[in-house]
């Protein structure tokens, strides 16, 4: 007779320099179930999944799989016991093409030689199964985030393991993707595999999950059956108190036009084609515009655009009546963007550095910071704890914390904080509550409500359409590249909005084509 659980982690302690991540947590893993992992960013989570799969060892407790005592000293131990995982941070080689990446570590060899027909064909079948397309020949640093996610998850299907951890899938997704997700992890667990699922949506785990365990600042809550609760009562036990759902703001008051967009074209990395094609649109103060769109139509190349981080190819862009389209991106940011990136690793933080000079990674050549070239310590150290206990950063060792040790929501924090706290005239914020939980979410919210108030001009970028509906003043949808609609969200409804993302409608001259 087979045990009640596939995976037990008894009385888990883990502690890093000035921070206890988890305190005697247990957690039991049924078979062919889906087991949702909830908490606040910084609760514990990925570190409880991290010592499941290897990558950091205990100071107490025991793991046993299938009631028997296993020691669990890297990841290669966890795949010999098949267990797999989905980073939320991509464990991937970026100048390696993404079936590389899928096979590193798992080749198959003959003679010596590596069998990549084989390989290929194994990743193909995978990839056509669950509907997880993607270029296997392109380079990882070329392709979206998205795309980087479906190779993660690809890499573990790869390995044919049992055991599934994800931790925070479907961030980087958008919602049609989020659905084939859900569908695929139902498959996974009727074929008998098991799925740790780590995520702060909770529509997700409503939707998909069997039990849920939540932990809070490094302790277990308490584990519920889903059947017997709802996301209301989920959300209080993460969080410690009730948490506003919904976004409460007063109709937009839009002023001057700060950003003014004409015939803006960028090039494509990975093909000839160009991925943002004559776009134009304009942010006023006082608004909050959103595009939308399916992730790889062109969003990321726009901001890339807007901001300098990519050469466009043609067009023209204004800030506050001065034309930027050639300005560098110190000049661009200089002269009033705040940009919160995409990916926050690459492009929003120096992670071997500490909290306190990425938070004043933008600002530090201003006179409150440095006098004649040196660095006032006292003045950032200051500054640093005043965005740290605002925006709720948690961090082991508080402003000299080194960014690469936090975990992924609060180092989206850090930057959110030291972004808006900036006072520019325009804030381009891109997917700003990836890997928030609710809490902070709701926080992030009403600070970009409240920016908006105060007449900054915002131009949101979001996978999420809880969100663009939410939060948008006015919806700009891209597809392929261009601006195929313009809406208004008291009047659009999210069927009317995904068919404009699919291209299944588009306006042409402000009507209806």
């Amino acid at each position: 007779m087979e045990p009640d659980y596939i995976i037990e982690m008894l009385h888990i302690r883990k502690e890093f320099p000035g921070i206890v991540a988890n305190d005697d947590i247990t957690l039991q893993l049924k078979r062919g179930e889906i087991h949702a992992l909830l908490g606040e960013n910084g609760a514990g989570k990925s570190t409880l999944m991290s010592v499941l799969f290897g990558l950091y060892q205990p100071e107490a407790g025991e793991i046993k799989k299938n009631g028997q005592v296993v020691k669990i000293h890297n990841p290669n131990d966890a795949t010999a016991l098949h267990i797999g995982m989905v980073h939320q941070h991509f464990k991937l080689v970026d100048v390696f093409t993404v079936l590389d990446n899928i096979i590193l570590g798992a080749e198959d060899t003959k003679c010596g030689f590596l069998q990549r027909r084989v390989a290929r064909q194994k990743v193909q079948e995978l990839s056509d199964k669950y509907k997880l397309y993607v270029d296997l020949d392109a380079k990882v640093e070329d392709i979206t985030v998205g795309m980087q996610q479906r190779t993660e998850i690809l890499k573990m299907l790869y390995r044919d393991n049992e055991i599934l951890i994800f931790d925070e899938p479907t961030a980087v997704l958008t919602p049609q993707e989020i659905d084939e997700l859900m569908e695929i992890m139902r498959g996974f667990a009727k074929e008998g595999k098991s799925i740790l699922f780590i995520t702060h949506k909770l529509n997700e785990i409503m939707a998909v999950a069997d039990r849920c365990t939540v932990l809070r600042k490094g302790k277990c809550i308490g584990t519920v059956n889903i059947a017997d609760t709802n996301a209301q009562e989920l959300s209080n036990m993460m969080v410690g108190r009730p948490v506003q759902l919904q976004v409460e703001k007063a109709p937009a008051q839009p002023g001057d036009v700060v950003l003014d967009v004409k015939g803006l074209t960028v090039p494509s990395k990975t093909s000839k084609k160009n991925a943002v094609h004559d776009v134009s649109f304009q942010v006023r103060s006082g608004e909050i515009v959103c595009i939308a769109g399916i992730d790889g139509n062109g969003q990321t190349e726009l901001v890339y655009g807007l901001t300098g981080l990519t050469h466009s190819a043609a067009g023209t862009l204004t800030l506050c009546g001065k034309d930027i389209s050639h300005a560098s991106i110190r000049h661009r940011s200089q002269a009033g963007i705040s940009h919160i990136p995409e990916d926050r690793h690459k492009h929003g933080l120096v992670l071997d550095d500490t909290l306190e000079n990425n938070i004043v990674l933008q600002s530090f050549r201003e006179s409150r910071f440095q006098t004649l070239g040196f660095i006032k310590r006292d003045a950032v150290r200051s500054y640093a704890e005043k965005i740290i206990g605002q925006y709720d950063v948690r961090s082991g060792q508080g402003p000299v914390t080194v960014a690469r040790s936090m975990s992924g929501g609060n180092q989206q924090k850090a930057i959110i904080g030291r972004e808006i706290d900036r006072e520019n005239p325009l804030l381009i914020a891109v997917q700003p509550t990836r890997g928030l939980d609710v809490g902070a979410i709701e926080y992030i919210h009403k600070q970009l409500v409240a920016q908006r108030d105060a007449g900054k001009a915002i131009l949101l970028v979001s996978l999420e359409l809880d969100e663009v509906m939410n939060l948008a003043d006015r919806i700009l949808v891209m597809y392929e590249g261009e601006i195929v609609g313009e809406l208004d969200p008291k009047t659009a409804t999210p069927q009317e909005l995904g068919l404009y993302m699919a291209g299944a409608k588009r306006m042409k001259g402000g009507e209806e084509a």
